[in-house]
């Protein structure tokens, strides 16, 4: 089984960060978006520097039970282990667009955004989300932000409460003719032919991590930059064997550090947290 600790230690190790050259190169991708995802694929499962494709495949059949697609979340679901989501932005700062799915702060196997194959890809009910965001040039991961999603997002609780009131409103909009759907809203036959219909859609949007945690951290001028926040509960649950390969790792630019973040559910409350970063 692979973790978040793996895949700092594999990154941190590797540092070849030019993804346009390592993926698409292979056709393994078509697009940036694309390099980066088969990127943060090879950090967890371990398969930098392989060239070999049915290798390649092997590792990831053994270390993840689930690769999904743009449309359903999760994009990477470990065995036994959490959920990744990955995001790319070519702006350092710019807010990560979730579209109609809200954020996370874990991931139920119960959630209508959750296909029936993932659900079915082994045993499972809930599992850790992290969120995984890089910024990236046309050619280059310029940066790499690891952070889970119960420090990032607020409980479901939250943001269902806003659909719903939105939804529960639209559908008191009198002499329309509303349909069932799992977007907010949709509208039948708007126009007096009846051929035409209007979907109402949430665009979800959160604040990059970059700018959410810098009261932990400050960028520099390094050319790339790993920043990962974890709980420190989360942390202490990781293998043994993990965690010594990140204490005992001696790496220039490399630091590892005790911080306390704010909770999503109430900023008045602290979490411990492990603050991990790389500077090269």
């Amino acid at each position: 089984m692979t973790n978040i600790l793996e895949a700092i230690y594999n990154i941190a190790n590797h540092q070849n960060f030019e993804i346009k050259d390592l993926y698409t190169g292979r056709n393994r991708a078509n697009n940036m978006g694309e390099a980066l995802e088969s990127y943060i694929k090879d950090a967890f499962a371990g398969t930098f520097g392989i060239t070999d494709e049915l290798q390649r495949m092997q590792s990831f059949n053994q270390k993840f039970s689930w690769l999904g697609n743009q449309n359903h979340p999760p994009d990477i679901m470990i065995k036994d282990g959490d959920a990744i989501e990955v995001k790319k932005t070519q702006s350092a700062k710019s807010d990560l667009a979730l579209n109609s799915s809200y954020p996370k702060s874990d991931i139920h196997a119960t959630s209508p955004m959750i296909t029936k194959e993932c659900k079915d890809c082994e045993k499972w009910t809930v599992k850790d989300l992290i969120y995984c965001v890089g910024h990236t040039s046309d050619e280059t991961l310029n940066s790499l932000w690891l952070v889970y999603g119960n420090i990032y997002a607020a409980k479901h609780e939250t943001y269902q409460r806003i659909k719903n009131t939105i939804s529960d409103g639209i559908g008191t909009i009198p002499d329309v003719e509303f349909a069932e759907t799992k977007e907010l809203g949709r509208v039948n036959r708007v126009d007096p032919l009846g051929i035409t219909n209007l979907r109402i859609r949430g665009m979800w949007q959160i604040q990059n991590p970059r700018k959410a945690f810098d009261y932990l951290y400050q960028t520099t001028e390094s050319e790339f930059e790993l920043v990962c926040v974890i709980p420190t509960e989360k942390y202490n649950s990781f293998p043994n064997e993990s965690k010594t390969k990140i204490e005992e790792l001696k790496i220039e630019g490399f630091s590892s550090t005790d911080v306390k973040a704010k909770d999503p559910n109430n900023p008045a409350n602290l979490i411990d947290c492990k603050l991990i970063t790389l500077a090269v």
